[in-house]
């Protein structure tokens, strides 16, 4: 009975215990959805940084629910979820934005349409670059092109620009002639 009264009292604590205890259990959870979701052969280094970014997400949702508990105001957890939902939409269509870059990581984690060591080469109007993937990173990818040159490339323009898959490596191209259309001839020996 006493023990009924005293958690009645401390039912915070008892709150914020059960999300302590839960945050494995769920963290399990969206690790299984999250291989669900990949197709086929992933970079270990890949799932792990969209493993972290779910981890800091399903923290960040757990500490507001215990706030709430703790006595947060309906409408300041209002304000900070209008925020949120601004960031996200920053996040998702502002391509200027950090965020974008890191948004446009997990939909390429997902859509594994592009991996490592792929040959690709990204269309961005009467522009293109040409490279293998050497890295996907959080903010950006890095290509090596065929030159040897490295191009890092961000993220939020790699998943809205058109990008070409090649079957094979591309060859070098070779450096335009430039001749001489005005001025006097050299004289032939």
């Amino acid at each position: 009975m006493e023990l009924l009264a005293l958690l009645g009292t401390q039912y915070k604590l008892v709150v914020t215990l059960i999300a302590l205890l839960l945050f494995p259990i769920l963290l399990k959870g969206t690790k299984k959805l999250l291989e669900k979701a990949i197709k086929g052969k992933i970079d270990l280094h890949r799932k792990y940084r969209a493993e972290l970014l779910l981890k800091i997400i399903l923290a960040f949702v757990m500490l507001c629910l215990v706030l709430v508990f703790w006595g947060i105001e309906l409408r300041g957890l209002l304000v900070l979820g209008s925020s949120l939902f601004a960031m996200l939409g920053v996040a998702l269509f502002a391509a200027w934005s950090l965020l974008s870059n890191l948004t446009a990581f997990l939909l390429m984690f997902i859509q594994n349409d592009c991996r490592v060591g792929y040959w690709v080469r990204i269309v961005d109007g009467a522009n293109s670059i040409e490279g293998r993937i050497i890295e996907m990173g959080l903010m950006n990818v890095v290509l090596e092109h065929i030159d040897g040159h490295r191009v890092i490339y961000p993220n939020n323009l790699f998943v809205t620009r058109p990008v070409l898959v090649l079957n094979k490596e591309p060859k070098p191209t070779k450096a335009p002639v430039i001749r001489r259309i005005i001025g006097p001839k050299k004289p032939n020996k």
